[in-house]
């Protein structure tokens, strides 16, 4: 192999380390934004829970839950 091979082979293997860096990068991102996701639906949920909860007490308070 002669240096121009060898360094266009080189290039190649820095190009194709770069591109596998980026798509772990990359599934790591998408990782941590579904689990942002899964988070805000869950205490979106809990939130939704607590205030049914608060709506339900004041009814049974003014007698409105019959």
């Amino acid at each position: 192999m002669n240096q121009s091979q060898n360094a266009s082979f080189q290039a190649g293997q820095a190009k194709g380390q770069t591109q596998e860096k980026t798509n772990q990068m990359m599934d790591k991102a998408s990782d941590a934004m579904q689990s942002a996701k899964e988070s805000c639906q869950e205490a979106g949920q809990q939130m939704k829970a607590k205030a049914q909860g608060a709506a339900d007490a004041v009814k049974d308070t003014v007698g409105m839950n019959k």
